[in-house]
């Protein structure tokens, strides 16, 4: 278990307390793109019983916030980091769920891990490839910012992963977009909704949406806008989905 201070796990809540969360204090933390990523997958599971793969799972927040929204849901999360993994395992005893967590790597490809394919896959991948690109994070946050493997080796885990006719749903950042598109070889009918920090500012984030073998013409929505000009710290949209009153609907 985790042997200096900040890495003790301390508890915390989500969605006004529907999720109990054990988290480190300085490593890696469930933040917005976790939120919204549950968020959006919940809206696309709607009340059918799916299989559910999540990539990168860390602490199980996302997967968790998701199995609050859709109880029925058969929930599966994989994580590389040992000791993250052991806090996810924590945290689906502390929420009385039966949910399954998998100690792995991604690069090591889907048939490493001997699972069946799932009828919805989703990410919130580490957002680089080249650690030169940013300053040096914290040790214990290091696997959730670099992708060792690159996001390719993620694109090509959750194809592998999904069933034909299933779904795929990935948040990243919005100048990764075109990587991601190119990279999904196996899917269309893309959905796709930039993130926007204020109304009138450039995107920061896009989630991306798509189906194996879909043939829908692509679809770019109306951006969602995080923050307030004003004195709320959130738009009421967002305010209302981490409280867990509202989806994000595609």
């Amino acid at each position: 278990m985790p042997d200096t201070t900040d890495d003790i796990p301390m508890e915390t809540t989500l969605l006004n307390g529907q999720v109990r969360l054990l988290q480190p204090v300085k490593g890696y933390r469930i933040g917005m793109d976790g939120a919204l990523l549950a968020a959006g997958a919940a809206s696309m599971a709607g009340d059918k019983p799916l299989k559910v793969l999540e990539l990168g799972c860390g602490v199980g927040g996302a997967m968790l916030s998701l199995a609050a929204r859709r109880p029925n849901l058969r929930l599966t999360g994989i994580e590389r980091d040992a000791a993250t993994f052991r806090l996810t395992q924590e945290n689906i005893r502390l929420n009385g769920r039966e949910d399954q967590a998998l100690n792995g790597d991604i690069g090591a490809g889907f048939k490493a891990f001997g699972l069946e394919r799932f009828d919805l896959v989703l990410s919130n991948p580490p957002y680089f490839d080249d650690p030169t690109l940013l300053r040096a994070p914290h040790e214990r946050k290091r696997p959730a910012w670099i992708a060792d493997d690159g996001l390719g080796a993620w694109l090509e885990f959750a194809q592998a992963a999904v069933k034909d006719g299933g779904e795929i749903l990935f948040i990243h950042r919005a100048d990764r977009l075109s990587d991601i598109l190119s990279g999904l070889t196996k899917c269309g009918s893309f959905i796709i909704r930039p993130i926007q920090p204020f109304a009138g500012k450039d995107a920061k984030r896009v989630l991306v949406r798509a189906k194996r073998l879909g043939k829908a013409p692509l679809r770019l929505l109306p951006p969602l806008i995080l923050h307030d000009q004003g004195e709320r710290k959130h738009t009421p949209e967002v305010e209302a989905i981490l409280r867990g009153d509202a989806e994000l609907e595609w």
